[in-house]
């Protein structure tokens, strides 16, 4: 397994270059070879579902952690990857596409066939949560994209884009028939399954992280709810409420996680790499500012106590001690402060003293403490039936013990340095009486505590999930000043790739008229923000 450095403009590639009219083919390549196994092919389409997930780009964005020094990277909005046709995970090795990745989802399905299976087969039904994955991703970041008239080779190297309301009317659709697939090939029993590295070719439990993938997605469209094409409040509350028909996540051990190993995919920071960045990048004050508001004992987790607090005479157990930098202020500032000891330093004890990864939590790709947090929501919302608090609570628990918090745990306290300071003892169910934390009804206070918590159970997860989540909903809010650039503001999307004014000039142009009056806007306003 490796993680991989994706370059949007070979991702739209992949929309030109080859495929039908129809959804379900994706790239038809006559020169393609067809003697890879399935199971070897799935295994490198669930690799690439690693990208940015603990400490890359997307988890800086998300204003978990901060440069503080401009050789280690910035945190300005309106260069890398907003702009730059840039995205993906900052792994150390060679970069690879998602052309790559979805031409092998094509190949898998078709080499499965060859094999023996029939049309409904388990890498088929994986085969429509991949694409439901992936085309959700790049929507999410871009708005319309070149869909059903694409990937059609040299018979179409100019494809119109779809609008992002056709598009994920597609998307739903690829997830229902993935989970009646799943469905299907479980009733008979299927065990023809192979390569699977994080599910261990358990058809239940994919079927289960494919409904969970749904709520994620109706949840992302709540500003169409109403929409009659949609039918987003129906489809969420036929999940929730059907779980015979639609199973869903029931625990952290449901969850899809991507795992790291000393021999050829370390963990992101290591003892090799640490002390490049371990004084240069800090926490940032959006997180931080809200579990030191709750007491909340994942901050012992995430950072280190500030040196200077702790030299001012403050105890490590002191959630004063803890504070955040914000991603707002001049990198100039940020780097005296950070060398004088103003701010907490990430917790390199936990996430860079081995080379697997071993003494920290695995990233979640799709997770039970997320699903919980947005049927809590969706419940709020008025969209299922249920009892909102309930879920909440269970989101927060989740989180705390996915991260080893529970009554009583003992949590090591270290420094920058990795030299231990001490330890804490936390108490979860005492975090849970505070008033501050207890859920406040189905009313717009009880959804911010949602937001808010499903945020923090975000970190270094689940990819831009925390970032897509607060341009959608404006929880929580996100910090802003000279140093984050694009004017002070929050982009609400990235641009398409250079290559495409050019190789696609008329149906670019169109797509960016629609939409944005003619501007490829970092800030333009995409359809699901309506």
């Amino acid at each position: 397994m490796k993680l991989n450095t994706i370059k949007i403009a070979i991702v739209f590639a992949l929309l030109l270059l080859g495929g039908c009219k129809n959804y379900d083919v994706l790239v038809k390549n006559p020169n393609l070879a067809t003697t890879v196994p399935a199971s070897l092919l799935l295994t490198g389409v669930l690799n690439q579902m690693g990208d940015d997930l603990a400490w890359t780009s997307a988890q800086e964005f998300n204003q978990f952690y901060i440069s503080t020094y401009t050789y280690y990277g910035t945190n300005n909005y309106d260069q890398s990857p907003f702009i730059n046709s840039y995205f993906g995970g900052s792994g150390p090795n060679v970069s690879q596409s998602y052309y790559f990745t979805l031409e092998n989802v094509v190949r898998m399905e078709a080499e499965a066939v060859n094999a023996g299976a029939t049309d409904t087969n388990p890498y088929a039904a994986l085969g429509k949560f991949f694409r439901a994955y992936y085309f959700n991703l790049l929507s999410q970041k871009f708005g319309d994209l070149p869909a059903s008239d694409a990937l059609q080779g040299s018979a179409n190297p100019t494809p119109k884009y779809d609008n992002q309301k056709q598009l994920y009317i597609q998307i739903l659709q690829w997830l229902d028939e993935s989970n009646t697939m799943f469905g299907q090939v479980i009733a008979k029993n299927d065990a023809t399954l192979a390569g699977d590295i994080y599910l261990g070719n358990n058809l239940q439990a994919w079927q289960k992280v494919v409904n969970s993938f749904t709520l994620r997605v109706l949840i992302s469209l709540s500003h169409q709810a109403a929409d009659p094409d949609l039918n987003v409040k129906q489809k969420f509350s036929a999940i929730v409420n059907n779980p015979a028909n639609y199973p869903i996540l029931t625990s952290n051990s449901d969850n899809l996680q991507f795992y790291y190993n000393s021999s050829y995919n370390q963990y992101p920071k290591n003892p090799g790499n640490y002390k490049q960045t371990y004084s240069r990048e800090n926490i940032s004050a959006t997180i931080l500012n809200l579990t030191t508001t709750l007491n909340d004992p994942r901050t012992y987790i995430i950072a280190t106590p500030a040196p200077a607090q702790l030299a001012a005479g403050k105890t490590i157990s002191d959630f004063s001690a803890y504070v955040g930098a914000n991603p707002g202020d001049d990198m100039s500032l940020l780097g005296i402060n950070s060398q004088a000891g103003v701010y907490s330093f990430e917790n390199e004890l936990r996430y860079a003293s081995t080379y697997d990864g071993s003494n920290c939590e695995p990233p979640i790709i799709i997770g039970y403490p997320e699903l919980c947090f947005n049927i809590a929501e969706g419940i709020n919302l008025g969209w299922a039936s249920g009892n909102s608090a309930t879920w909440y609570v269970k989101g927060i628990k989740a989180s705390m013990n996915f991260l080893g918090i529970q009554d009583n745990a003992v949590i090591t306290i270290g420094d920058n340095s990795q030299v231990v300071l001490g330890s804490v003892t936390v108490s979860l169910s005492n975090y849970l009486t505070q008033s501050s934390v207890q859920y406040q009804g189905d009313n717009a206070t009880g959804l911010s505590q949602i937001l808010t918590q499903k945020y923090i159970a975000f970190w270094q997860n689940s990819n831009w999930e925390a970032f897509f989540n607060q341009r959608r909903t404006g929880v929580p809010a996100f910090l802003t000043g000279p140093g984050t650039g694009n004017s002070q503001k929050i982009p609400l999307r990235w641009q398409y790739p250079y290559g495409e004014a050019t190789a696609n000039a008329t149906n670019y142009k169109a797509a960016v008229q629609n939409q944005f009056g003619g501007t490829d806007d970092l800030n333009g306003k995409m359809w699901i923000l309506q």
